[in-house]
Parts: structure tokens; C-alpha cells; sequence
């Protein structure tokens, strides 16, 4: 199912919940959500087609950013040692954590010795894969979100819905409600006015920023050959996060890496306005260690495994792994648009979440609730044709339909391996298949003047009950083209 806001965070955030089918039909109850999602999408996907329409060279960058992908996925142990390398040369001290639970006990060892109770984090979508908040709050320490929308839905104790705009589930009357009962020092007359919110969001982080003494991030690209990190975000609370604390923790997945400053160039063009429809983000960091008297004076790289490394060793999952994380595929994404994030059940929600959860997961068995995210899409390909590093999400999503097929094959037939044992002597005779054909002119007269049908008995009602069929063609393509051939 989706998220309930104000109960305790799962335990495994790459999965909770019931199967993407029941979160769906959940969600689409909504109209509110419905309506604050479709308003959202719309919106960034609007800016996003504005500013990809400025580049004559868009098409040769997104081949570029695949090959620099592939190259990368093709050396990534090589390049993670030169990583390491570059940033122990600079004053850096680096972490290797083989899943979420290495990862958090390193952080929180970190932490201890720094004796602190509270910490401010940039976003960051892989702190919420290891589940870094609910870990350390357990242990007495609370990392404070800077990020706006990471706020809001911090505050709510809510889930995110987005890799981008994490509570892109609300709109600005839910917001101010959640501020004005949630943040203890919210202004008496707080409206819902976007700048107001603003900054009263700004009023509040502001003596985090300036009294803590750690910082935790992740980073959307590292350069191999120097050692360096970034962060490319919009608001500023990243670069305060960066630069203020006296020591800086980032998290990082392995595969979140460039060979080279050449390469890192093509991403800066692709990442901000598949992204969020902008030419450059406001605030682009780059760090490389520790440099005396200018920003933190101790750095710690967590490079996380967490199922990457078996997901480089498959071929599907090695595409999935070259995701730069822009969230331009929910955004044009028409199953997100209906059901949002939260009915995914994996803080990776969307087309691309449809293939990575599951490869971080290997979630084939069909009892796992992650089994069914490869049939949540439609196969439209808009996922594939705003890709800026054209990952073909649809063709995966097609290939792990049948693993997860082959891998439960067997047992006791469900309602499908039934109707698909049924259709299959019809499908596979010509003659069968025309004469099927010919019988459904019938439906016309079921579908009536509304030309289509809204409701068939049992069995049929498992389609018809969520969706209408079309009502069937005059003339069928067989008939089509006999008559053409006559014509000749």
C-alpha cells in the first residue's frame, strides 16, 4: 500500500508494504494526490521540454552521457580504487561498506568519536536506501533536512515520492499545515504563500546550519581522476552543508562516478534540466578533500556496495546502475503521474525504481511485494525517450517481467496461468485466431453508443473492473486485407 504519514519509518526502505497493484488502487482514490501530482509533473516537464529545446546538441550529449556510462560501468573497480586514491592523497579518509547495516555503523561510529547528538544532511536518495535517519535517531543522534521538500516530508513523517522533488505528494495548503503544527517556531501568521514558506523554512534551519558540527551528504557524480565529489542542488542549503560543519561525512553509491572533468562537463548540461528544468542549478559544488582553513577540516567517503555490485554483474542491472538519478522518467511517466511514489514501496519509486529496486533487492520470488514493480508501466517508452542517459527502461522492464515469469514457474496456477492456458490454442491457429476474431464483432453491440465495454461477468470483470475495452472494429485486419488484395 502507500506510505501512512506519522507511523514509524519501515525498516527496510527499498521495501514496504503491500504489492504496487493494492498501493496503486489505493492511491487512485485520492483525487487530491491525483491532483498534486498531475499539476507537478506537468509543470517541471514543461520547463524541462523548454530548456532541452535550447540544445541543438541534445541527442549527441545523451549519447555521449551513455557511453561515458558504459565506459565508467565497464572500469568501475579500477576507478574506484584511483577514487580512493585521490582522496586519501588530499586529506581524505575513505569508508567501503558492503550493504546499508557496514554503512550506518560507520557513520555512527563516526559520530560517537565526534561526540555530537544532531547533524544537518544535504539530500540525499541513498542515505534514505539504508534507512541512515531511522539508524541514528535509534541511537540518540537526529540528523536534521535541509533540503525543503526533504523537510516537509521530515516534519510529516512522511515518506518521499520522488528522487527530485520528495514531497511533490503536496501541495502548498498541505505544507503550511504541516509547518504550522510541526516546526516549533513557525511564524503565527504563516500563509501559503511559496516565498512565505520559504522562508520560514530558512528561519528554521538557519541555527542548524551555524551551530552543527557535522554534515552529512551524498553526491551526484565523483571524478575519478582528482578524487572530487559534488553536488549540484538549487536552494543553498547544500553549499551550507558543505562548507560550515568541521567534519563532512558523504555517503556515496559506487556506481555514482566519471572517469574525468571532460566527462563531469557533459552531465553539468544533462543533470539540471532533465532534472528540474533549469539551464545550471544555482548552487554546483565541488570539493576534493580537505583543504586547510577553507570548509571542513576532515572528510569521510562512505562508498556503498548494497547490491551494486551483483547488479553491475547483470546485464540489466548494469543499465540501471548508470541512472544519474534526475527523475526525468517519473515526470513524463503516466502511471506515476496517477499513483505517485509512495504506492512503489522503495524510496526509488517510478520507471527507473521499477528496475532498480528490484536488481538491489534481486526481488524475483512473486511473494516479494518488489516482484511486481516491473509490470507497474504501460510500456509507453515516453521513459525511455527522456532518459538523458537512454536507459531503455522499457525493454528491461519487459526482460524482468520474464525472470520474474520463469522464476515461479510451477505450483498451483493462479487466475492468469489459467486464462493464458485457455487462450494459448487459440493463439496459436490461424484459423482459431480468425474465427475469434469475426466473434468479437459482438462486443460492438455490447459496447453500445459508448463504444466501448465498462463491465463483463466473472472472470472478464478482473480486466474490466479497473479499465474499459475498446469496442472492437467494424472490420478486423485480416478482413482489411483480404479486401485490399481483392482490390488489387
Amino acid at each position: 500500500m502507500g506510505w501512512t504519514p506519522g507511523v514509524p519509518e519501515p525498516e527496510d526502505p527499498l521495501r514496504w508494504g503491500d504489492k504496487f497493484p493494492k498501493g496503486a488502487a489505493e492511491n487512485l482514490r485520492n483525487t487530491q494526490l491525483r491532483r498534486n501530482l498531475r499539476y507537478a509533473t506537468h509543470k517541471i516537464r514543461d520547463k524541462r521540454n523548454d530548456r532541452v529545446a535550447e540544445m541543438p546538441d541534445w541527442e549527441e550529449l545523451r549519447d555521449a552521457a551513455s557511453a561515458i556510462k558504459h565506459q565508467t560501468m565497464s572500469n568501475l573497480p579500477e576507478l574506484l580504487e584511483e577514487m580512493e586514491r585521490n582522496v586519501q592523497a588530499r586529506g581524505g579518509i575513505v569508508h567501503w561498506a558492503r550493504d546499508a547495516k557496514e554503512a550506518n555503523e560507520i557513520i555512527h561510529q563516526i559520530l560517537v568519536e565526534k561526540q555530537v547528538d544532531e547533524v544537518v544532511k544535504v539530500k540525499s536518495m541513498v542515505t534514505q536506501e539504508i534507512g541512515m535517519n531511522k539508524y541514528l535517531a535509534d541511537r540518540g543522534i537526529k540528523a536534521w533536512e535541509t533540503d525543503l521538500a526533504e523537510m516537509i516530508v521530515q516534519l510529516s513523517e512522511d515518506m518521499p515520492s520522488h528522487i527530485v522533488v520528495p514531497a511533490i505528494h503536496r501541495n502548498r495548503a498541505e505544507i503550511r499545515a504541516i509547518f504550522a503544527n510541526r516546526m516549533d517556531d513557525a511564524p503565527a501568521d504563516l500563509s501559503t504563500d511559496p516565498r512565505t514558506l520559504a522562508m520560514a523554512a530558512r528561519a528554521h534551519l538557519r541555527k542548524k546550519f551555524l551551530s552543527a558540527k557535522v554534515a552529512i551528504s551524498g553526491s551526484n557524480m565523483m571524478i575519478a581522476e582528482s578524487g572530487t565529489l559534488t553536488v549540484f542542488e538549487s536552494e543553498g542549503n547544500g553549499r551550507m552543508c558543505l562548507t560550515l560543519p568541521e567534519t563532512l561525512i558523504s555517503v556515496v553509491g559506487i556506481e555514482k562516478m566519471v572517469p574525468t572533468f571532460k566527462d563531469a562537463e557533459v552531465f553539468a548540461q544533462l543533470l539540471p534540466r532533465s532534472a528540474t528544468g533549469e539551464r545550471m542549478n544555482p548552487y554546483t559544488t565541488f570539493w576534493t578533500g580537505v583543504t586547510e582553513g577553507d570548509g571542513p577540516q576532515e572528510f569521510h567517503l562512505v562508498l556503498l556496495d548494497n547490491g551494486r555490485s551483483k547488479a553491475l554483474a547483470d546485464e540489466i542491472g548494469r543499465e540501471a546502475l548508470h541512472c544519474i538519478r534526475c527523475g526525468a522518467c517519473m515526470n513524463v511517466c503516466p502511471v506515476y503521474e496517477h499513483v505517485g511514489g509512495h504506492a512503489y514501496g522503495s524510496v526509488y519509486p517510478g520507471p527507473i525504481g521499477a528496475i532498480l529496486t528490484p536488481q538491489l533487492t534481486d526481488s524475483m520470488d512473486r511473494h516479494d511485494p518488489n516482484s511486481a514493480l516491473p509490470f507497474a508501466s504501460s510500456l509507453c517508452g515516453a521513459c525511455y525517450e527522456a532518459c538523458p542517459v537512454k536507459i531503455d527502461i522499457p525493454t528491461n522492464l519487459v526482460r524482468l517481467r520474464q525472470r520474474v515469469t520463469d522464476a515461479n514457474r510451477g505450483g498451483i496456477p493462479d487466475m492468469w496461468d489459467v486464462a493464458m492456458a485457455a487462450t494459448s490454442p487459440v493463439m496459436a491457429s490461424g484459423k482459431a485466431f480468425d474465427a475469434a476474431g469475426r466473434a468479437a464483432k459482438l462486443g460492438r453491440i455490447v459496447a453500445g453508443k459508448k463504444q466501448r465495454i465498462g463491465a463483463l461477468p466473472y472472470p472478464a470483470s478482473m480486466w474490466t473492473g479497473a479499465r474499459d475495452i475498446p469496442a472492437p472494429p467494424a472490420q478486423n485486419f485480416r478482413q482489411w486485407w483480404k479486401k485490399h488484395e481483392e482490390e488489387k
